[in-house]
């Protein structure tokens, strides 16, 4: 799309073997079965057997993501590729090396786990991926979520880049330039990812879809922070969103296939996810809304990180967030009974992007012009919530650029520009769907009813909204369906839903106000027509309740 400025790339660092060096322990442990790895752990004391056979562990202090502890070495190959700030914080080579040759002396007496995976389903953008682990627990992790080789594939694995997970190391920010004990090294020359002084596995799979977001764009292929399902006419749909706004949710859908849950690749007709498994947030799942995610809870090979459980009767409690908001489970995706095994699909005919608003003041769903699904992207608005990442004790509103900036290591508008692209060739309508709070904001509304939602998403994707009449929102100027199959009518208007009209005017011209702040930073690298897709300013807010003119 012209509206948006493109910084410029440079070709990635050549397919082959992982330049990182070579990992020496005490003894590596290669490629165990999951059965043998249960083994291990249960005898090193890493977990607990729950009463269906999960595999329940504990994170320790550190039970979401550690964003400000993510670094990326600076060093002239991808020097002048990296987005660097808030999201890329720097670091020398030579505190990278000295960090790791201490990390290297602290193994050469200890056992490692080791997994040769492959991350990316489509054979064109394939890498070949070998993850170090100090627990077993985290080793099943890595055969949960990254793609299995066959037998004969695994006897002529190469890996292309190399991740060396050692939780019991402390980096020392002294001498080695971070700012904790805690750090997630990723050095884009020589492809190597080091994690240390954090147990959260979700730093795994996070620092391996990092290296993919910066390869991918040279080889014409957009990655998404996405999840990905297809109809039985090979309708295909993307849904975008950050951690907690229903991707894995409404990616799992009984009357659809999964191709994904969470990253994946579009280049060009087709589309393919990067992963083998899901990773899912398992807080109050439901056996109703969510059978087949909750059915994952209760099978051998399911890993459950900090899911509350009785120690003498092994039941799980779903329910509980006494050790964290954050709980996950970590499972094969072929334990959801309608997955794909190839992770490939065709073009995308529908695209969706799930904001999790915990002020109640975005509609349910909406359509989105052109130019507002650039804004919105840009933006990527949704509630932070609890316990994903380290400090973060409830709800609060957060713009992540393309739905997925803590994993960007270019600029966003690499990614946007390539969003756009695709959505004009293929002309493919966009929906914005709030999956957060009607009726109030948080601690006074109501999360949005999932069967509701459901039925707003399956009635996009197949159509039946199509000729539907809107009505364009005063603030926010997003068409809105005036009647949704299966759906209340008054639902659909935010406004309606408050108690208190007024207060909701206040918070919605609230939230405006934060677009228009969050955006000044990208504003000029998009067009005029990208910048007045936003929401109303505070200076010509005027009466929310009332029409606003030139939308629609």
């Amino acid at each position: 799309m012209s509206a948006l400025t493109t910084p410029p790339t440079a070709s990635h660092p050549p397919n082959g073997r992982a330049r990182g060096g070579r990992v020496r322990a005490g003894k590596i442990v290669a490629n165990l079965s999951t059965a043998a790895l249960y083994e291990a752990a249960l005898r090193e004391g890493e977990g607990m057997l729950a009463a269906d056979g999960p595999l329940v562990v504990r994170t320790g202090t550190h039970t979401g993501r550690s964003p400000k502890d993510k670094f990326v070495v600076r060093e002239p190959s991808s020097e002048d590729k990296v987005w660097w700030g808030d999201v890329n914080h720097p670091i020398s080579e030579a505190h990278y090396d000295r960090l790791r040759a201490r990390l290297m002396t602290y193994v050469a007496d200890r056992r490692l786990y080791s997994q040769d995976m492959f991350i990316g389903a489509h054979p064109a953008h394939r890498r070949s991926l070998r993850v170090y682990t100090e627990t077993a627990w985290a080793s099943i992790f890595a055969r949960n979520l990254f793609r299995r080789p066959t037998a004969e594939q695994l006897a002529a694995f190469e890996p292309n880049f190399t991740i060396i997970n050692v939780p019991s190391f402390e980096a020392d920010p002294e001498t080695e330039g971070t700012r904790s004990g805690t750090a997630i090294l990723v050095h884009l020359r020589r492809m190597e990812v080091i994690i240390v002084g954090t147990m959260y596995a979700g730093e795994i799979k996070k620092s391996a879809f990092t290296v993919m977001n910066y390869l991918m764009p040279d080889e014409g292929v957009l990655p998404m922070h996405s999840s990905i399902n297809v109809g039985d006419a090979g309708d295909v749909a993307v849904f975008f969103g950050l951690s907690g706004t229903g991707k894995t949710t409404l990616s799992a859908d009984p009357l659809r296939s999964l191709i994904g849950d969470d990253e994946h690749g579009w280049g060009g007709d087709y589309v393919f996810n990067f992963e083998g498994g899901c990773y899912a947030k398992t807080i109050r799942l439901s056996p109703m809304y969510e059978p087949d995610i909750f059915a994952t809870t209760k099978r051998f090979g399911t890993i459950l990180e900090n899911v509350d459980i009785d120690p003498r009767t092994r039941e799980l409690d779903l329910d509980s967030e006494a050790i964290t908001e954050n709980t996950r489970g970590a499972y094969p995706l072929h334990y959801i009974g309608n997955a794909d095994p190839t992770g490939v699909a065709g073009m995308p005919r529908n695209v969706v992007f799930l904001t999790a608003d915990a002020f109640g003041v975005l509609p349910p769903i909406s359509r989105l012009t052109r130019e507002q699904a650039a804004y919105h992207f840009i933006s990527g608005y949704t509630a932070k919530l609890a316990g994903t990442e380290v400090g973060v004790k409830e709800p609060s509103a957060t713009f992540s650029a393309c739905f997925g900036a803590p994993f960007l290591p270019r600029h966003p508008g690499v990614y946007a520009h390539m969003l756009m692209d695709r959505l004009d060739e293929f002309d493919v309508p966009v929906w914005l769907v709030n999956t957060g709070w009607t009726g109030g904001p948080y601690g006074t509304g109501e999360r949005m009813n999932i069967a509701h939602t459901r039925n707003m998403v399956r009635a996009a994707l197949s159509g039946a909204l199509a000729d539907v009449p809107t009505q364009v929102d005063p603030v926010f100027g997003l068409a809105i369906p005036v009647a949704v199959p299966g759906v209340p009518t008054d639902v659909l208007t935010p406004r309606d839903t408050w108690a208190d009209p007024s207060a909701y005017d206040v918070a919605a011209r609230r939230i405006a106000g934060m677009f228009h702040a969050n955006f000044e930073s990208y504003a000029d690298g998009v067009g005029p027509e990208v910048r007045a897709a936003g929401p109303i300013g505070s200076d010509d807010a005027g009466e929310v309740g009332a029409s606003r003119p030139g939308k629609g």
